[in-house]
């Protein structure tokens, strides 16, 4: 079949979906970014062209467009590229306002062209077996979910990849990454939050020797479209854990915990004596395999997500269907971290999800854009912590500079 010709925009994390593209039957033609000498390295390297400015870009011969650019910059770059007739894969998240998404939702409707969240967690291994189970009914109907996406790093890597005081990883508050927790067990179960309370977890310490002014960690409680409740945690607290547990009507599943970022790397499930079907075990746990193309996921990031990311939104533009993770899923998920920042602000109060795939609700939203990025322009400006606008030490800035001057980031923000 005719490649897919695709442009990538961001030459960092984007790197993963311009190697991988090939794989999943698309052409990379373009690549975009404004650090011009990391840009050219890229580009040498991949053989295509190189943009410094996005406007240009978008106007090369392609067919859709890879978002790997900064955090807070992908509904506005998603909306201009899906106007200019190009689908869309975003990284996560698709909005960082609530208007902005849904500005996002009117213009997939409007242009009918793919939109997709590559969102890779819902891809590993372990998750899409948990799906596999979830749908053969092994468990039931899920009443109670756990999702977790707790990453810390030490001072000096958080500071390579947050370069300058208003980098976005620096402002962003914690709730803000929650995709990696909730959109496994969306994938999972097929539920869908409705209601949302937070908790932020605030510890400068955590901070020490970075420029970050937000919060390390969270929890997000959801209240899902079938009633049950979804419990997420994250997001750079001491203890490294990427684990997801599901309970439902009939029994329980969860990756098994243990060392290392998926744990011990096997699924457990389990059953009570009178909730087990004839033939059931009351408790097994295996290693899963790959339903297929293991050898290809294998190769790729996030335990193989990079590859499946790629492939299905490749899918989703050949059969003209909008994937798992369409619009709809990804800016609901992408608000909830929004909706759960305001519930911390606020001690825990219960914020409602709008339903995103109805323009009566997405009305009532259409002006809501606060944020608490430097560099957005919003009627509301929220803090990036609990504790409010708090500036980093003297010190820390000090050290984050002289690992910025490692990798010939010269920061400009004084």
């Amino acid at each position: 079949m005719k490649d897919i010709k695709v442009g990538v925009v961001g030459v960092g994390r984007g790197m993963s979906f311009a190697m991988g593209a090939q794989y999943a039957g698309m052409k990379l033609v373009a690549i975009c970014d404004i650090w011009e000498e990391k840009l050219k390295e890229a580009g040498k390297k991949l053989n295509v062209s190189i943009y410094t400015d996005y406007d240009k870009f978008l106007q090369h011969d392609m067919d859709a467009v890879i978002l790997a650019n900064y955090f807070h910059q992908h509904a506005p770059f998603a909306i201009k590229a899906l106007k200019a007739g190009k689908h869309v894969m975003s990284e996560t998240a698709c909005n960082s306002t609530i208007a902005e998404g849904v500005e996002l939702c009117r213009t997939v409707e409007k242009t009918g062209l793919i939109y997709m969240l590559a969102e890779n967690y819902p891809f590993t291994v372990f998750n899409m077996e948990m799906r596999r189970l979830y749908k053969s009914g092994e468990i039931g109907e899920v009443t109670y979910a756990e999702g977790e996406y707790n990453h810390p790093m030490n001072p000096e890597s958080r500071c390579l990849i947050s370069p300058g005081l208003n980098h976005w990883r620096n402002w962003m508050p914690p709730t803000y990454y929650c995709t990696h927790a909730l959109a496994p067990l969306v994938y999972i179960t097929e539920r869908m939050p409705v209601k949302v309370n937070a908790l932020s977890i605030a510890r400068p310490s955590i901070n020490r020797h970075t420029s970050r002014r937000a919060d390390p960690g969270f929890v997000i409680l959801c209240r899902m479209d079938n009633g049950s409740v979804f419990r997420l945690f994250g997001l750079l607290l001491p203890g490294h854990s990427n684990w997801y547990r599901i309970h439902g009507e009939k029994g329980a599943m969860e990756i098994t915990r243990g060392p290392g970022y998926f744990g011990s790397g096997q699924i457990r499930v389990w059953h009570e004596h009178w909730t087990k079907k004839k033939g059931q075990l009351l408790e097994k746990t295996y290693l899963p395999e790959w339903p297929e193309k293991g050898k290809l996921a294998d190769r790729a990031g996030h335990g193989g997500g990079d590859f499946w990311t790629n492939w299905y939104f490749g899918q989703a533009i050949r059969t003209k269907k909008q994937p798992f993770l369409d619009v709809y899923k990804g800016v609901a998920m992408s608000s909830v971290g929004i909706l759960a920042w305001k519930s911390a602000l606020e001690d825990g109060k219960p914020y409602e999800v709008p339903d995103f795939t109805k323009e009566s609700e997405r009305k009532k939203y259409e002006k809501d854009d606060a944020s608490p990025f430097p560099d957005a322009t919003t009627s509301h400006r929220m803090p990036p912590s609990i504790l409010g606008f708090i500036e980093p030490e003297p010190g820390d800035v000090v050290f984050a500079r002289k690992v910025w001057k490692k990798i010939g980031y010269r920061d400009n923000d004084l």
